[in-house]
C-alpha cells in the first residue's frame, strides 16, 4: 500500500502539493483508492482518495491505526557533516529506517564541511519516515558549532564517541535501555583534545564503537543500531 506523508491530516484531510502530485500525477491513483498516511506526528492512517487533484488530493474515510512499535528510547546523534555530502545523506537515510528521534549537525574544529544545507536531509527523512512506516519524523536542527551546542543540550545518557587515546567504555555496555540517549559523532580529523574536554566537563562519557577506525556515517550508524538493539533485547529478556 502506498504511504504519504501529511502533518496535518486529521484537520484538514488534504494532502500537501508535493504529496498530492506524487499520488496523482507519478502513481496515477485514482479516486477509490485506499493510502496510508503518517502525520510525523506519531499517527498512521488508512483514508480513500475522494477527490484526485495533483495540487490538493482530497481523502475521506480517514481512520486512525493502532502504531504495532514504539520506540521504548529517545536516540539524539549529532555528527559532524562529512565532506562528502553523499554520505551524509545516506546517513540520514539509514538511520532514519532504523528509528531515531533527532539529529544535529555539527560543526567542529576539524570539519571539512562548514555549510550545510538542510532542505534536502529534510526530504530524505520524510521520504525514509514513509518507507519504514515510522509513526514520528526525526527533528533535523539547524547546523550549530560545537562550543554553542554544547552548552544547551541534555539526555539521560550523553556519550562521545572519539579516537584519542583516553578511557573508554564499549557503547553497548554503557547503554541503559529506556533512556534519552545523545551520542556525538566527531569529523573525518576527529574532535580536537579541546572539544573532548569540553564534553567530558559537560557530562559527556567517552565511548568506543569497536576495535575498527569507522568513517563518520559508518560510526554514526553503528552507534544507532547499537542503542537499538540493547533496547530490543532489554525488551525481549524482561520477565
Amino acid at each position: 500500500m502506498h504511504v504519504f506523508y501529511a502533518p496535518d491530516i486529521e484537520t484538514t484531510a488534504v494532502l500537501p502539493e508535493e504529496e498530492s502530485h506524487h499520488a496523482v500525477r507519478v502513481l496515477r491513483l485514482e479516486v477509490g483508492a485506499t493510502i496510508q498516511i503518517v502525520d510525523g506526528k506519531g499517527g498512521v492512517f488508512l483514508g480513500t482518495i475522494a477527490v484526485a487533484d495533483a495540487k490538493r488530493c482530497l481523502i475521506n474515510s480517514l481512520q486512525a491505526q493502532a502504531v504495532a512499535y514504539r520506540r521504548p528510547y529517545y536516540l539524539h546523534i549529532a555528527i559532524a557533516p562529512t565532506k562528502n555530502m553523499d554520505r551524509l545523506e545516506w546517513f540520514v537515510e539509514k538511520a532514519a529506517e532504523i528509528g531515531i528521534d533527532e539529529i544535529s549537525p555539527l560543526y567542529c574544529r576539524y570539519s571539512e564541511r562548514k555549510n550545510l544545507k538542510p532542505e534536502r536531509l529534510q526530504r530524505i527523512l520524510v521520504s525514509a519516515m514513509k518507507q519504514s512506516i515510522q509513526p514520528t519524523l526525526t527533528v533535523l536542527n539547524e547546523p550549530t558549532t560545537f562550543k554553542e551546542w554544547i552548552k544547551q543540550v541534555d539526555a539521560d545518557q550523553k556519550f562521545i564517541a572519539h579516537c584519542h587515546d583516553d578511557e573508554k567504555q564499549f557503547l553497548a555496555s554503557a547503554i541503559k535501555p529506556g533512556k534519552k540517549v545523545l551520542v556525538m559523532i566527531g569529523p573525518e580529523g576527529d574532535f580536537s583534545e579541546e572539544e573532548v574536554e569540553l564534553a567530558k566537563k559537560a557530562g559527556f562519557t567517552p565511548v568506543s564503537l569497536g576495535e575498527s577506525r569507522l568513517r563518520v556515517e559508518t560510526a554514526a550508524l553503528v552507534a544507532c543500531q547499537t542503542v537499538s538493539l540493547m533496547n530490543d533485547l532489554a525488551q525481549r529478556t524482561a520477565p
